[in-house]
């Protein structure tokens, strides 16, 4: 007995998922500012827990490139991602 194979000829590839530029925008408190063209933000949310309804604030730490060296400790500023610059800098400083 002879198997027969099934063969798509002129079968286009599937479609490849393009990476779209993300627009994520957060404002935080500068933390440190001691590295060069780097300032270290503290984000923090406010959020509900999912199974307790309890509000919760959470914070986290994004190291942020500074170009120009302007950001000092405890400034406000809103910050913006951006392709990666470093090992561990994916957002810039914008204000």
């Amino acid at each position: 007995m002879a198997t027969t194979k099934k063969t798509t000829k002129g079968a286009t590839p599937k479609a490849v998922a393009t990476k779209t530029v993300r627009n994520t925008t957060l404002e935080g408190v500068v933390m440190k500012a001691a590295m060069q063209k780097t300032v270290v933000v503290k984000v923090t949310r406010f959020e509900k827990h999912p199974k307790y309804q309890k509000y919760m604030t959470i914070s986290k730490k994004y190291k942020v490139h500074d170009e120009n060296g302007t950001a000092k400790v405890g400034d406000k500023v809103t910050i913006v991602e951006t392709k990666p610059i470093s090992k561990d800098k994916h957002f810039r400083l914008v204000a």
